[in-house]
């Protein structure tokens, strides 16, 4: 009795321990198929004969390939453990709900034939089977699989995670697909897992260079070339998934305006799809190895996007009459949409940070950058603030409503959903990433990459609601921007770069506990653990000029080391001073309009030391 109550009501920690499991399993088979695709490309195995060690291989010159088989194996392994681990805890505590265990449990079976399949593979030179007809179909099924696997194992997992939330009890546990919405996801995730293994078999076969007139082929086929045909039905279904995704995005936003996940997973699907395809077109001459990486990890991220979305608009069962009422909104037309989306990405903020992107830029490169690389750094910068900051206000939309200073925000005010908030936040973040990859240098856009990451995850989620310290750790994510600009214009960075990053750090804490001043109250009601609130009025007062005599005497100090001239050094004493003097009436006679006072001259302060500092570097 007591074993079939545990597995009619699984308990909360049998859902985190399926969860965390499946989780990492599902992380692990995304990071086989990547290891996977390199090698293939590679042809990394080559240096790995022996299966399935790699034993006597890392030798020069075969070393750096044999490793990254070696690697490709370890995942190999790993993914096979997790998803056993996986699959036994869904079949002990989750038997009787389908959609959870049946998905992990085929996993599970089609790991094992994997693993198989890759010791064939390996073998195929040697093993009369596979001898003449290659080892291309074999990798293609191989990948085919691959893809099943992930996709399973995402389904057990939304599954679980739905049914964990929800709490729709057994019965409820279903997918159902009943309008034109859910049947044009369905259609575009069938095609898009044709697209991925047509993709591999083309690239496989080696018939790439068999249909070189763009986009029919016409040449080849006439000349009766049969690979042509292959080539050319790749390149159809190229064009049909392009369309639907398309489609897809535009519909997604047109009736699902108040479903976050479903929404979230389209945009981030087609965000990403069209980002491959950029990637994939500006980097044609060939890949470094971290690219090719990207480009494969950009299509199964694609994958497991979209089978997140497809799973999730199953277990939704949203009605024709539920996207209706999402549709009448949209068709009644929605003042201010763009100054509202404009919005999200708080504007005022992002300038400021755009400044010290392009000081960064001037500075590193010692000259103004051309028009191209301004327009791509700056707009890729522009985006990956503004997409941050639109992630943020999702996640603050609660708070937001307690606030005067910022009730008024698109999302707390509900002029926009938080669906459209989160979504569209995601959206311009990843697009900013492979934007600057592809149009500027890849440090550049791992740098973007880090400053979203840190401001959404490390400052967002993490410290902002938990330590009073929040704004002093935080205050790296707004720093990032000039070492963005920097890695723009150089390719690189080096000591002097990291200044530009301490000005930015140190000047954030008086900054924005200047505005906390201001709005103690709002943080209070808020619950936001910030200087005032904790430790009073006159402790903050006093941080502030403490932070502001640090930052001058910082800024003083760059020349020593190679970063400004007299012209700096001059600029740099009278800014400082001004702002000194705005921190010392604070402390000294505190109130708000002097602390607003401040907060206003410091933002100013910032932007005009990076213009001397620009200045200096081109004089």
């Amino acid at each position: 009795m007591g074993t079939m109550m545990m597995t009619n009501n699984p308990t909360e920690s049998s859902y985190k321990r399926l969860t965390a499991v499946t989780l990492a399993a599902s992380i692990a088979v995304f990071l086989l198929i990547v290891a996977g695709g390199v090698v293939r490309v590679t042809n990394a195995g080559a240096a790995c004969p022996d299966w399935p060690t790699c034993l006597g291989s890392f030798a020069p010159p075969q070393a750096e390939s044999a490793l990254l088989s070696y690697i490709h194996r370890a995942l190999a392994a790993l993914s096979v453990a997790l998803v056993g681990i996986a699959a036994v805890l869904a079949w002990k505590n989750f038997r009787p709900q389908s959609w959870i265990s049946r998905p992990i449990v085929l996993a599970t079976l089609l790991i094992v034939v994997q693993v198989f399949l890759s010791g064939a593979a390996s073998l195929a030179g040697s093993w009369a089977p596979f001898e003449g007809s290659g080892p291309s179909w074999i990798s293609t099924l191989h990948l085919g699989l691959s893809l099943v696997i992930q996709a399973a194992l995402l389904v057990g997992l939304v599954a679980a995670y739905y049914s964990w939330r929800t709490g729709p009890g057994e019965s409820a546990l279903q997918l159902r697909f009943r309008t034109k919405f859910a049947h044009m996801s369905l259609v575009t995730f069938f095609l898009l897992f044709a697209l991925l293994v047509s993709g591999a078999l083309v690239s496989g076969a080696g018939t790439t260079a068999a249909c070189a007139s763009w986009p029919l082929c016409t040449a080849e086929l006439a000349a009766g070339e049969s690979a042509a045909w292959l080539n050319l039905l790749h390149r159809v279904i190229v064009a049909a998934t392009g369309i639907l995704m398309a489609a897809l995005l535009v519909k997604a936003w047109r009736t699902q305006r108040n479903a976050t996940p479903i929404l979230v997973a389209t945009t981030t699907a087609v965000v990403l799809f069209y980002s491959q395809a950029l990637l994939g077109a500006r980097l044609v001459e060939g890949f470094p190895a971290y690219l090719l990486g990207l480009h494969t990890a950009t299509a199964v991220a694609v994958w497991a996007a979209l089978t997140i979305q497809v799973v999730f608009v199953g277990l939704a069962g949203r009605s024709a009459e539920d996207e209706a009422v999402d549709l009448a909104v949209v068709k009644a037309g929605r003042k201010g949409l763009v100054k509202d989306l404009l919005m999200l990405t708080k504007p005022i903020v992002v300038l400021l940070l755009l400044v010290t992107t392009y000081t960064g830029m001037v500075i590193g490169g010692q000259a103004w950058p051309s028009l191209s690389l301004t327009f791509w750094t700056l707009l890729g910068g522009f985006m990956a603030a503004g997409g941050s900051g639109a992630i943020n206000q999702y996640i603050d939309r609660y708070d937001d409503r307690k606030m005067q200073r910022t009730q008024k925000r698109p999302i707390p005010s509900g002029r926009l959903t938080p669906a459209e908030g989160l979504a569209f936040g995601v959206g311009l973040a990843l697009a900013s990433v492979y934007l600057m990859t592809a149009m500027v240098n890849f440090l550049a856009a791992m740098l973007s990459l880090a400053g979203i990451i840190y401001y959404v995850l490390l400052y967002s989620i993490i410290l902002k609601k938990t330590t009073v310290q929040n704004i002093v750790i935080g205050g790296g994510a707004g720093a990032i921007p000039p070492l963005v600009g920097w890695a723009a214009a150089t390719g690189s960075l080096n000591v002097p770069s990291l200044f530009l990053f301490a000005i930015v750090f140190m000047w954030t804490p008086p900054h924005f506990w200047a505005l906390a001043l201001v709005r103690r109250k709002d943080y209070a009601r808020a619950g936001v653990p910030m200087l005032p609130v904790i430790r009073g009025e006159k402790e903050t007062r006093w941080q502030i000029f403490l932070y502001t005599i640090s930052l001058v005497v910082l800024t003083l100090l760059l020349p020593l080391f190679g970063l400004g001239g007299s012209i700096y050094f001059i600029g740099a004493l009278m800014l400082g001073s001004w702002l000194l003097f705005s921190a010392w009436k604070v402390w000294k006679k505190g109130g708000n309009k002097l602390a607003w006072k401040m907060y206003r001259y410091s933002s100013m302060y910032l932007a005009f030391i990076f213009i001397v500092l620009m200045v200096d570097a081109l004089l």
